[in-house]
């Protein structure tokens, strides 16, 4: 598989990671709750919510990308380029050294092996997932808000290439239609069985 959002990226070598179906683990207050998914999905909402149920900090990547870069995610893209984004989004991942807390990763996160890997080690991983559609409705903007797509693709090209990603390297995929942020929350608690 080639990663089209970071063409010839040296990080990314494809998808190495077999999906193994199994029930996930009951995470300690020590690990980490990751979520992946699409932008647009809710993970930064959703993450500040499901940190407060169960009282781990919280972090963004994106935000601790641009906070390091001292730029918005957009213009390190215009600048650096995708490949080059994707060297700095992993660089970053993979330097944080962090238990319980939940963490928000960017959508780009899944082009990483590394990345992926480092985080899944410090914990379980929930894919928060909507329909093509919805996210369409939700993202008007794509262009200016730091997404890693090349020009010329289209949100549909990004999430038919990003799926199989996020799905094989969830323990959870967590479809958010219809529910709201909350309901969203309360389900991940129960699919980690943190909610007695």
């Amino acid at each position: 598989m080639v990663a089209r959002g970071c063409p010839q990226s040296p990080y990314f070598s494809g998808l190495q990671r077999r999906k193994v179906v199994t029930i996930p683990r009951v995470p300690s207050d020590d690990q980490n709750l990751i979520q992946i998914g699409m932008p647009g999905v809710g993970k930064s909402t959703v993450g500040v919510l499901l940190a407060k149920a169960t009282r781990r900090s919280f972090i963004d990547t994106d935000v601790y990308i641009q906070a390091g870069q001292g730029r918005s995610l957009q213009e390190i893209i215009d600048a650096q380029g995708l490949v080059a984004f994707c060297r700095i989004e992993e660089q970053c991942i993979l330097s944080l050294k962090l238990r319980g807390h939940v963490i928000a990763t960017g959508g780009s996160a899944v082009y990483s092996n590394a990345a992926m890997g480092f985080l899944r080690s410090t914990g379980p991983v929930v894919h928060l997932d909507l329909a093509l559609d919805v996210l369409e409705k939700r993202l008007e903007n794509l262009r200016g808000r730091g997404v890693v797509m090349a020009p010329g693709r289209r949100l549909k090209d990004l999430y038919v290439e990003r799926q199989p990603l996020y799905r094989a390297w969830a323990d959870i995929t967590l479809d958010g239609a219809g529910k709201t942020q909350d309901q969203v929350v309360a389900e991940i608690l129960r699919q980690l069985r943190l909610d007695s």
